[in-house]
């Protein structure tokens, strides 16, 4: 165990600064995770996943906080190759895997239309579903901070929107579930700095789809997602400052400069209360 151990210690010391304290700010600021709460860690394989798995472990051994964790790992027809290296990796670390399997992938296969949208829905409905059976009231993603500046981007260019990925919701379809993004402000450069330092090597996107378009245009979220992360690196290149004004512009919206904007009671115009900034009379209907 001494890999773990190193891997364990890196997280407090070394790491501390770019890993261990933004994790714990976003449980803090965003109230995240409270005394009794029995929370899914959700493992894809990947470096966010099994980074969160080691970070939300490292909390629960030695944090304020008295929660309880289940690792869960679904298989949604990974190869053979990979699932093996999600289960060393997790036997590497420390990380006692909770295995439910999935046939999402075969499902999604013959579907031509935005596959990659349909199969995050599904397989995080499963996860809702397993996690609820195992008496969970949370699930936490392993979503970081430059996911959230991305979709930010994303909901802008193609979505026309003024969205952002939330830090916890609560399930609409699962009563009593809520999701939660503890690294929500860890940055992806810190994560491989971590897992370049112990020579870690973890999936990258084990989806057959995502193999298959790789390196061709197409209407996959995935192709999207690395069409806006360049330009935000070739952005940064220009303005260190990028990112933090990307998140920033999410918190600090003035709704007396946006022209509409909806909420749960529907949506309101400016015109609404332009007049001396009292409420505007609605004009009648013409019948």
């Amino acid at each position: 165990m001494e890999k773990c151990d190193q891997i364990e210690r890196s997280l407090i010391k070394k790491y501390r600064k770019p890993l261990w304290r933004p994790f714990i700010k976003a449980i803090q600021e965003y109230e995240l995770i409270k005394d009794g709460d029995r929370i899914a860690v959700c493992i894809s394989g990947g470096k966010d996943s099994m980074l969160l798995a080691k970070l939300m472990q490292e909390l629960q051994r030695h944090g304020p906080l008295r929660f309880e964790l289940v690792f869960l790992a679904m298989n949604p027809g990974y190869s053979e190759q990979n699932q093996q290296q999600i289960l060393a990796n997790a036997a590497l670390m420390d990380i006692p895997l909770t295995v439910f399997e999935s046939s999402i992938f075969d499902v999604v296969e013959s579907v031509e239309s935005s596959p990659c949208y349909l199969c995050a829905r599904m397989r995080r409905g499963s996860l809702y579903q397993k996690a609820q059976e195992l008496g969970c009231n949370k699930i936490a993603l392993g979503h970081h901070f430059d996911d959230v500046i991305e979709t930010i981007l994303m909901n802008m260019f193609y979505g026309g929107t003024i969205e952002t990925m939330m830090p916890k919701l609560q399930s609409r379809n699962f009563a009593g579930m809520e999701l939660i993004r503890p690294l929500y402000h860890v940055k992806e450069t810190d994560i491989i700095a971590w897992k370049d330092y112990h020579q870690l090597t973890f999936l990258q996107c084990a989806c057959r789809f995502t193999e298959m378009y790789e390196n061709q245009p197409s209407d996959l979220g995935g192709f999207k997602r690395k069409e806006v992360k360049a330009l935000i690196g070739q952005l940064r290149e220009r303005s260190p400052l990028i990112d933090a004004n990307i998140f920033q512009s999410v918190q600090s919206v003035n709704l007396e400069k946006i022209i509409s904007c909806r909420d749960r009671d529907g949506r309101h115009h400016f015109l609404e209360k332009y007049a001396d900034g009292a409420e505007r009379p609605q004009p009648d209907m013409v019948e």
